[in-house]
């Protein structure tokens, strides 16, 4: 890079680095710059901030303004910035107060990207070689040519932009979801796959360009073709999820759109609006421009403000329970943090009442039968955190008994014992014992280790994409949530399970040690995102097999488990799984059930015991699906009976018979029957039919494969259909189905048909 094309800017009173920049580094003093707050003074609110220095390019006055003032700093193409260097020097309170830091730093940072373009001489970010063969790759995807029209240039900046990080960040182990940063990844993924929409990618495809992305990155990234499997199958999966989504939104819209149309209104509600996105995560601005194609209108000021009131009612909760009687702020307790002894100690004899609560108010005396919360000096009760419930038990002197239901603690570290007063007074001063239910306490234990296991098999079973997600460990069970993009299968779990129990047999000590946590992580010590941890933590060890931080009780040998079973694996959320689980004398009281549920099932069948259940289950299976085969028989006679009478009032339009028919009394499976039959005929043919059972009523629609040929969709048809009764549905071109809304208007909706099927229909 040529020095002479070098500039650099400084804040306007900076001469230290000014001379710096001058006299040490060499910098002609025509290159350098001074600058005022706007320009060279990184601030951002509250906190940290100070001076900056910039290093410039001149790319040539081509590239400017050609305006006479036109100098480093102007608002045009010319100069472009490449380097920062923020000396961070006061801390400001955010109202225009800075004092001297203490421990003043440098922060430097140097753009990449933008540097790129300067050595490549191109004019941004989308014209860089590597950046350009993944925008290639879309070209070809979606059969279009960048610099031909904006509005396609936009979508295919967008798409390459968000592709590229998402491609990153799911390297980096973040999973889609609905919160933090797994939110920032759905939302860069379904605007990317959107964008593809609006330049007529109808299906899937930014789980290609991930290739081309790890193509181009791969020789700087290696881990990111090491996942290349793993990324692709975590996009593919959302954009499935999400093109669900897309089309319901469209078949609901379409919806509210027609009824619109009938009404002679002109805009959606925000009411409409706002159900779309919040139930069906259908953008709003794609609303708006759907509707805007049919010359609809969007309140958008009224979906703003239900957008603002449900926020509103997040915050209220969020304060509500942060405001609760046993919240850090609600107890003011005037004594030091309570020293926890439950790592080694079941009971404490001489602890000492300094604080008890009732009603959230302070008191000197918990009498018999009264709730309460007791506040001690130093406790063995273990406070719940990290998905760890609080430990029970009792707090008692010679003449009373506290039973203690749970504990937790405050954020200043003071441990509240929840319960009541079952015998006899408590009061502050009082020296007590302290004991633990250590029944429920081991069976806690072998739980939470128990969850350390199952984590290190997850991620030698699936792989090293598996983190936590969340979990909580009862004396009952382990419930533990992990990021994987798809359902585990009875293999997976089984083997699982099956490496757990080996660790079991194999009676591994588990160590706990705290250590700094710069040397935790050298061990390798997994952490939970998210998660604050001091300067020392708590490391948990199994062997070589599981080390983790964690602050919760364990089990000191894998052998205490006993035994180790899944009880089953599920879905939380997109990208999230839940498995629960027992070990102990937790898999024993599950087998008892199994035995008590077996045994149950022999009686109801009238078996004498258990060993020809499952022949007999077999045997009662086999006796309802030949039911089912009568059933299906009859009902296709039903419909075979029914299908020449609908034929009767058939009308042609373009070419096509259009029919309707009310059926009531008819089962949803005989209508579908029937349209079954309609869908397969070799002539073009449209057919609604309706049925009204009670209060509730169906429709169905199906249409002959020449039918469709001439423009006909089952799907749009009868949901215009059921619009006219409030009801909604949806489908495929050749069959649907829809629920209709106010059943006393099904014949009105039935004589609308024949309009509705002229609009598809096409002229012969």
């Amino acid at each position: 890079m040529p020095a002479d094309k070098l500039y650099v800017s400084v804040f306007e009173n900076d001469d230290e680095a000014f001379e710096m920049w001058t006299k040490q580094i060499g910098v002609a003093e025509d290159h350098m710059v001074r600058l005022g707050r706007e320009d060279n003074f990184w601030e951002h609110g509250s906190g940290p901030c100070g001076p900056c220095s910039e290093i410039y390019f001149d790319r040539g006055p081509e590239k400017g303004c050609g305006k006479p003032d036109c100098h480093v700093g102007c608002d045009c193409d010319r100069y472009v910035e490449v380097w920062n260097l923020v000396f961070s020097q006061f801390d400001s309170d955010g109202n225009g107060h800075y004092t001297e830091m203490e421990h003043k730093n440098i922060d430097t940072g140097m753009g990449l990207e933008r540097l790129a373009c300067v050595m490549q001489g191109v004019d941004n970010l989308f014209e860089v070689d590597t950046v350009q063969n993944i925008m290639k790759h879309v070209c070809r995807i979606a059969g279009v040519t960048y610099n031909e029209d904006e509005k396609v240039d936009v979508a295919l900046r967008v798409i390459t932009d968000h592709i590229r990080s998402t491609t990153f960040m799911i390297g980096d182990g973040v999973m889609p979801s609905n919160a933090g940063r797994g939110y920032v990844l759905r939302r860069l993924l379904r605007r990317a796959a959107r964008y593809g929409r609006l330049i007529g990618i109808e299906k899937p495809f930014l789980y290609e360009v991930v290739e081309t992305v790890i193509h181009e990155n791969a020789s700087a990234y290696p881990e990111l073709e090491e996942k290349k499997a793993y990324i692709r199958k975590i996009v593919e999966e959302e954009e499935k999820t999400f093109a669900k989504t897309i089309d319901k939104g469209f078949d609901m819209l379409s919806g509210i759109l027609t009824q619109l149309k009938s009404e002679g209104k002109d805009m959606v509600s925000g009411e409409d609006a706002f159900k779309l996105s919040d139930t069906y995560g259908f953008p709003i601005d794609l609303t708006e421009e759907i509707a805007a194609e049919q010359g609809v209108s969007v309140d958008r000021d009224r979906f703003a403000a239900l957008v603002e009131e449900q926020r509103n009612r997040a915050r209220e909760d969020y304060h509500n329970k942060a405001g609760s009687s046993w919240a850090e702020g609600g107890l003011q307790i005037d004594a030091p943090a309570t020293v926890f002894t439950g790592y080694t100690h079941n009971a404490e004899e001489d602890a000492k009442v300094i604080a008890i609560f009732r009603d959230g108010e302070a008191v000197d005396t918990a009498a018999e039968g009264e709730p309460a919360v007791v506040v001690l000096d130093k406790t063995p009760f273990y406070a719940e955190s990290g998905g760890q419930i609080g430990d029970s038990g009792s707090v008692t002197t010679p003449d009373s008994t506290f039973t203690v239901e749970t504990t937790s603690k405050t954020e200043n570290g003071h441990y509240l014992h929840l319960g009541a007063m079952t015998e006899g007074a408590l009061h502050v001063g009082d020296t007590v014992s302290a004991k633990i239910d250590a029944d429920k306490r081991s069976r806690t234990m072998r739980n939470h280790t128990a969850a350390h296991l199952l984590q290190a098999a997850l991620r030698t079973v699936l792989g090293d994409h598996v983190h936590q997600a969340g979990q909580l460990v009862t004396d009952s069970r382990c419930r533990f949530d992990f990021s994987h993009f798809a359902a585990m299968t009875h293999e997976e779990i089984k083997k699982v399970e099956a490496l757990v129990n080996e660790k079991i047999l194999e009676a591994i000590p588990v160590v706990t040690q705290e250590l700094p946590i710069a040397e935790a992580r050298k061990l390798g010590a997994m952490a939970l995102f998210g998660e604050k941890y001091g300067d020392i933590v708590r490391v948990v060890t199994v062997g070589d097999y599981s080390v983790e931080f964690c602050g919760g009780t364990h089990a000191d040998n894998t052998a205490k488990l006993g035994l180790f079973r899944i009880l089953s694996e599920s879905s939380v959320a997109s990208g999230v799984r839940r498995i629960e689980a027992v070990t102990g004398t937790g898999v024993l009281e599950l087998l008892d059930s199994y035995e008590e549920t077996m045994a149950s099932a022999a009686k109801a069948m009238k078996l004498s015991n258990t060993t020809g259940l499952a022949e007999h289950c077999a045997s009662l299976v086999a006796e309802n699906k030949a039911k089912d085969r009568q059933i299906e028989s009859l009902n296709q006679k039903i419909s075979d009976a029914q299908m020449a009478a609908i034929f009767d009032n058939a009308k042609e339009i373009n070419g096509v018979k259009v029919v309707s028919a009310m059926l009531s009394g008819t089962t949803p499976q005989v209508l579908r029957k029937m349209g079954d039959t309609i869908k397969d005929m070799k002539e073009p043919v449209i057919a609604v039919l309706a049925s009204v059972n009670g209060e509730k009523g169906n429709l169905v629609c199906a249409c002959s494969a020449p039918a469709r040929d001439k423009g006909a969709h089952a799907g749009k048809i009868v949901q215009r259909v059921a619009a006219v009764t409030g009801g909604k549905g949806g489908g495929k071109p050749d069959s649907a189905m829809a629920g209709i809304g106010k059943t006393y208007m099904v014949d009105e909706a039935l004589m609308a048909l024949d309009g509705i099927a002229a609009e598809f229909l096409k002229e012969d």
